[in-house]
């Protein structure tokens, strides 16, 4: 959270303070500056760290931004690949920062409205876990792993978003939302 997450219920001045109190009490901890989270323990390792993924949506949310998950990250997100990124990379349309989460640095890179069309949806994770791959990398098992985790109203978000993503990745779209067996006609 943010202190602007709190600006309806008092003054700029009031919410730091009383951030502030409670960060001193225990209750809150600072992950970075003007970024808090709620302090979470593990009986069997103790304090946990913050998500970083939850850092990086405050810190959109602060300055009004849209935020989309890198390839990389896309595609650990959607279980196609057990590879943990050394850096959690967010797409924004809000300037480039880098902030870090205990020793994971959390980078948001500003890129184009139209990369960021679609974040907030299955479409946008999707997309850009099939960039990780890349059009000549995508196979059978991809679009099958796809077609299984995505439920059928995910697969209609990815059809209806086919105008904003490039042409290679529209054609995936469509296999993914294909009923398996279901032979279509090209002409």
């Amino acid at each position: 959270m943010t202190p602007r997450d709190f600006l309806q219920w008092g003054t700029r001045a009031a919410v730091d303070k009383a951030l502030s109190r409670l960060v001193e009490r225990g209750a809150l901890r600072r992950v970075g500056r003007g970024v808090y989270d709620l302090p979470r323990t593990n009986p069997l390792v103790g304090p946990l760290s913050p998500d970083p993924e939850q850092v990086a949506q405050a810190l959109a949310r602060n300055g009004a931004q849209r935020l989309l998950p890198n390839k990389a990250l896309a595609a650990n997100q959607l279980g196609l690949t057990e590879q943990v990124p050394a850096k959690m990379e967010f797409l924004t349309d809000g300037p480039t920062r880098t902030r870090w989460v205990e020793n994971l640095p959390v980078v948001l890179k500003r890129t184009t409205p139209r990369n960021v069309a679609t974040a907030g949806r299955v479409t946008g994770t999707v997309m850009q876990a099939l960039r990780f791959f890349g059009p000549k990398k995508i196979d059978e098992i991809v679009v099958q792993r796809l077609r299984d985790r995505l439920s059928p109203a995910d697969k209609q978000q990815l059809l209806r978003d086919i105008r904003l993503v490039p042409a290679w990745i529209g054609e995936v779209f469509r296999k993914i939302s294909a009923e398996p067996g279901s032979a279509r006609k090209t002409t």
